[in-house]
């Protein structure tokens, strides 16, 4: 496809946005929140809520103590397959609440 100077694809466009408003960052917390169950599985995914991503932390509320304890002990193995899976080191620890 031939471009002229100030031709782009729909694509092209919404990334240009997506940077210019800063909102790439916001949207790998999103993906890696969302990849929450892919990572844990459904048995920890149906225990913890409340997810959220502030100043590089992610911050999980698990609702049985015995769980956010096993949690806590697989805390930088969690943060590791978080970041691969969004291909960005998104966050650098995991609080369990």
């Amino acid at each position: 496809m031939i471009k002229r100077d100030n031709q782009y694809s729909l694509k092209e466009a919404i990334e240009q946005l997506i940077r210019a408003y800063g909102f790439n960052d916001k949207l790998l917390e999103t993906t890696l929140i969302d990849s929450w169950e892919t990572v844990v599985g459904n048995v920890y995914a149906a225990h913890t809520e409340n997810l959220r991503v502030k100043s590089k932390i992610l911050y999980v509320k698990v609702d049985v103590p015995a769980l956010r304890q096993e949690l806590m002990m697989q805390r930088s193995e969690l943060v590791k397959k978080l970041n691969d899976k969004v291909g960005k080191k998104v966050i650098d620890d995991i609080v369990f609440r």
